[in-house]
């Protein structure tokens, strides 16, 4: 992110504003044009979505690794290509009554909400993914992103950190967020600081964030976001410790307390 960011919480919505995210008692689902509409309606300062790529190589919005929300059974969004997935309703799952849609691509979504508000896109891997595909799949998302992501308020986070160091190879420029998961120690952020400085920050848990690694990162110059705060203990924590990125399934309640 920009310096921006490392002044001030921002509120990212998570997946889009989909837990409050209803238009006329209809459910709307996450990932979805309609989720990230909803979520602007609101004074959001960023959206968190998640990138995978279908079977003809098309980086798509997607998160769960299999595709049985929309009953395909054991199928996953690389076992089918572009047209297939845009043919399939990813937004009835949650609610009969909702406007079918069909996957949104990486480029539809950069083209309709960047410089609307700021981008985490979360870059996927998966079990058995070859090192080629995982590979290809970070060119891709690369070359729709392009070389002005930082100063539009876009940049990549991923737990995969052999795909942010071939990213930081491919667009050093790119702001680059490890995210952690709740093993993580203050010690192993002080190694992956030594290691790999060019990361832009790191996206913890919120359980595992203390003011001791707000200090440490603070002191580095580096970008804290936290996931996910879905209650008022939560936000308040974060907000508390200061950090740059708030990520919540509830961004109204997140924005009320934040600016109260």
């Amino acid at each position: 992110m920009n310096n921006r960011s490392i002044k001030s919480c921002l509120i990212f919505a998570h997946r889009g504003a989909n837990k409050e995210a209803f238009e006329g008692g209809i459910a709307i689902a996450e990932n979805t044009r309609a989720a990230f509409n909803r979520a602007l309606k609101y004074s959001i300062d960023g959206i968190e979505t998640d990138v995978q790529l279908s079977l003809d190589e098309v980086p798509v919005l997607w998160h769960d690794w299999e595709l049985d929300k929309l009953g395909h059974q054991g199928k996953c969004i690389d076992d089918f290509n572009f047209e297939q997935l845009q043919k399939m309703d990813f937004a009835g799952y949650c609610s009969p009554d909702a406007l079918a849609e069909g996957a949104l691509s990486l480029q539809e979504f950069i083209d309709s909400y960047r410089g609307r508000c700021g981008l985490d896109i979360e870059l996927k891997s998966r079990d058995g993914e070859s090192q080629l595909r995982f590979q290809n799949k970070i060119l891709k998302m690369l070359a729709v992103i392009g070389p002005s992501a930082a100063d539009d308020g876009v940049f990549i986070s991923s737990f995969s950190l052999p795909g942010l160091i071939f990213a930081n190879r491919h667009a050093p420029d790119l702001p680059l967020y490890y995210l952690l998961s709740d093993h993580h120690t203050q010690a192993d952020i002080e190694q992956f600081l030594k290691d790999y400085s060019f990361l832009a920050g790191f996206c913890l848990p919120i359980d595992i964030h203390n003011d001791s690694i707000a200090k440490l990162l603070r002191e580095q110059g580096k970008g804290v976001g936290v996931y996910t705060c879905n209650n008022e203990q939560d936000i308040q924590k974060a907000l508390d410790l200061k950090v740059n990125i708030l990520i919540t399934d509830y961004p109204q309640l997140a924005l009320q307390m934040r600016d109260k």
